[in-house]
């Protein structure tokens, strides 16, 4: 699939990016190009030492922001598939910085999406999160926006051959900022903090949000969002996991926290078609294919009326034995409790 093709990803000194990175180069060997694009030189330099050129010369490396149109149209030169990951992710971070978190996430979009079109790109595949479902938070809101205008570039590229999608997904099993890395870190003090104790949060491996952008790309129509069927677990066994030999302490839900996440509302389910191993959410506006039409591609069926995804009610679960497995499988090899 990605054989003599050129990659973009943006964001790209990223968790994901790093991920995605070593994916592409253990399945495709002969991949033609892959462009980091990002606007830290320190985590460029630092993929630079692991991935030399004299081993590696398929990567490049450029300096560039999302913010900066130009700079898109440059990077975008001769690439096939972009996967857009750069995004102000801290909940806090955006509540704080509004409009700092609207350039990178919203105009950032835009350009990448202007960028595409008039590179020639075919394939283009944007990240989410589970926040932009029902969003109650900036970061939620400016993503439910690209979403919108990943989905919308579909109706604009005229004749080129190009399709745009979204994937989203939940909580990063290990991602930075994330609440495992955090806990591992505080259990030496012998109290974690805990925001509320009936939290729960979906959950993904990195390994598994690659794949998904994989099955994106191979299966995309354009337009739709791809959410993952993953499980849920309680932020409490979390802790549990991880420390069972400390304290908790309720210090209450953050400035534009949920409780519970969701990544599809009842109203979200009219539009949504159930693939299997993911779900797709089709656009409420969309030129290129019919529902009928996208059910029969995938040969797939449209959920039950008034089915929503959330993490509070999700019916699989982790429990503390997974959640240490995982944690040693995909955080942190030496864990042990």
């Amino acid at each position: 699939m990605l054989n003599n093709k050129t990659v973009l990803i943006t964001g790209g000194t990223g968790s994901f990016g790093k991920q995605f990175i070593k994916t592409i180069l253990n399945r495709y060997p002969n991949v033609k190009k892959i462009i980091i694009y990002s606007r830290d030189e320190l985590k460029q330099f630092e993929i630079k030492q692991k991935y030399p050129y004299n081993e590696f010369p398929q990567l490049r490396f450029f300096i560039g922001d999302v913010r900066d149109q130009s700079r898109m149209v440059q990077a975008c030169e001769g690439v096939d598939v972009i996967i857009h990951a750069a995004a102000i992710k801290q909940v806090d971070t955006a509540e704080y910085n509004p409009t700092e978190c609207i350039r990178t996430n919203v105009d950032g979009a835009e350009n990448v999406i202007h960028a595409a079109l008039q590179c020639g790109v075919k394939n283009v595949v944007a990240l989410s999160t589970d926040k932009a479902c029902a969003p109650i938070n900036l970061y939620g809101a400016t993503k439910l926006a690209s979403d919108k205008l990943f989905a919308a570039a579909n109706n604009i590229k005229g004749s080129k051959d190009i399709r745009f999608s979204v994937v989203r997904y939940g909580n990063v099993m290990g991602s930075r900022g994330s609440v495992i890395p955090f806990f591992l870190k505080k259990r030496a003090e012998g109290v974690l903090p805990i925001t509320h104790d009936e939290m729960t949060r979906f959950n993904i491996s990195l390994q598994d949000g690659v794949n998904m952008v994989m099955y994106a790309l191979e299966h995309h129509l354009g337009g739709e969002i791809f959410v993952p069927k993953i499980p849920s677990y309680k932020i409490l066994d979390i802790a549990t996991a991880i420390a069972p030999e400390c304290k908790t302490e309720v210090v209450g839900i953050r400035p534009g926290e949920k409780l519970h996440e969701e990544m599809i509302t009842d109203t979200d389910s009219l539009n949504t078609i159930d693939l299997g191993k993911y779900y797709a959410i089709l656009p409420s506006v969309s030129f290129t294919y019919t529902e009928q039409e996208y059910l029969y591609h995938h040969k797939a069926e449209k959920v039950p009326f008034g089915f929503k995804y959330n993490s509070g009610t999700n019916t699989e679960w982790e429990s503390i034995e997974s959640l240490r497995e995982l944690i040693k499988e995909h955080v942190d090899p030496n864990f042990t409790v």
